[in-house]
């Protein structure tokens, strides 16, 4: 989907930073992060810009379907683990399964 400025409420990605909700520390999300947002993307999945002049923009609409995206796919994505955690969880339930299997003789 793509922005619709006649129907959308369009804002500067330093507009839409202050729509953001205050990151650890209370520091505010920076432009450039909204601009990675718009040329790589966050976990595969671009937010939608639209480039009015010499001005990126989004809109608000858009930067709800990004985060409803982003919920999404970290909702069907399995594990909240990272999977560096994952992997250390695993091998820690691993040693431990060896150990009981040699408290039993097996």
């Amino acid at each position: 989907m793509s922005i619709n400025v006649a129907t959308e409420q369009v804002l500067t990605l330093r507009q839409a930073c202050d729509l953001i909700p205050r990151r650890r520390g209370g520091k505010k999300t920076a432009v450039e992060t909204l601009y990675r947002w718009s040329l790589t993307g966050c976990r595969r999945i671009k937010l939608e810009t639209v480039q009015i002049g010499a001005t990126r923009c989004t809109s608000r609409e858009a930067l709800q379907r990004f985060f409803d995206a982003l919920t999404a796919e970290a909702s069907t994505s399995g594990s909240s683990l990272s999977p560096t955690k994952q992997s250390l969880q695993r091998q820690a339930e691993f040693a431990a399964a060896e150990k009981d299997c040699r408290k039993k003789g097996i």
